[in-house]
């Protein structure tokens, strides 16, 4: 399928590994020229000639409020704008909501809610002035069938997924869309945190951790990054014009409410 995009530009947040990385792949395939951003500059190199074309490396640590303006002019002077943007970031740590420090709170504020609501606000104006533009928001099943130990990031990503939903209202009338794709248990670096915690809490070896993770979904594997990225080139796609203000789970079964 052709998803009418080839030829616009997208930045693409966390982009050098794991669900980003999958995205940012399945965007540069229909014709996307992407920007891949990471902490890592030699790995967001890494993936940006993985990618190959015209795909480029804007390294920057977007948890930082001071180098978010940079990484967005990076990518302007280099693509010229900006037609969709992709935000990701890595999930808090997990554990009990009462083991959590103020601090580390406020640092996933920063990373998982307010860097992608930067991002926005300084990609809207030439989406609006272009009458065309795609925001993909990367949060977690978890927003919609919270789990234990997970309430810092169900919290910091609940709070990000209301003001983009406002936020889709705002802008549906000026050919921009606003959506989350929300990924259940995917078998990235980011789930090795949590089944890790997981077999200490638990007395049990990470593998035991790792299957009964992956048993408890209903097509009994863990998703995949191929089985997220084309969901992600969809969504900004020509073809998704009509879906905005949605939370779409890619999470083999996992959540169980109706909505």
């Amino acid at each position: 399928m052709d998803l009418g995009i080839s030829g616009k530009s997208a930045l693409v947040l966390g982009g050098s590994q794991g669900l980003g990385l999958a995205c940012a792949k399945a965007l540069a395939e229909a014709g996307v020229h992407v920007a891949i951003n990471g902490r890592d500059a030699t790995r967001a190199q890494e993936a940006a000639n993985q990618l190959g074309g015209s795909a480029i490396a804007v390294p920057g640590d977007i948890a930082s409020p001071d180098k978010r303006l940079g990484i967005f002019n990076a990518t302007r002077e280099q693509l010229g704008r900006i037609d969709i943007l992709v935000t990701n970031a890595g999930g808090p740590p997990p554990g009990p909501v009462e083991a959590h420090s103020q601090e580390t709170w406020q640092k996933a504020l920063e990373t998982n809610m307010l860097a992608a609501l930067d991002f926005t606000v300084m990609a809207l104006p030439n989406m609006k002035q272009a009458g065309f533009g795609r925001i993909v928001n990367i949060t977690s099943f978890t927003v919609r069938e919270p789990y234990p130990n997970m309430g810092l990031a169900t919290g910091v990503r609940a709070g990000l997924t209301g003001a983009m939903a406002s936020l889709a209202h705002e802008v549906a009338p000026l050919g921009i869309t606003v959506n989350n794709i929300l990924p259940g248990l995917m078998d990235t670096g980011a789930l090795e945190r949590v089944y890790k915690a997981q077999s200490e809490r638990e007395h049990i070896s990470e593998d035991e951790a790792k299957q009964r993770m992956a048993e408890s979904v209903p097509m009994k594997r863990l998703g995949l990054a191929e089985d997220f990225g084309p969901v992600c080139a969809f969504m900004c796609s020509i073809h998704a014009s009509y879906i905005t203000g949605q939370n779409i789970t890619v999470d083999g079964g996992l959540v169980k409410s109706l909505l």
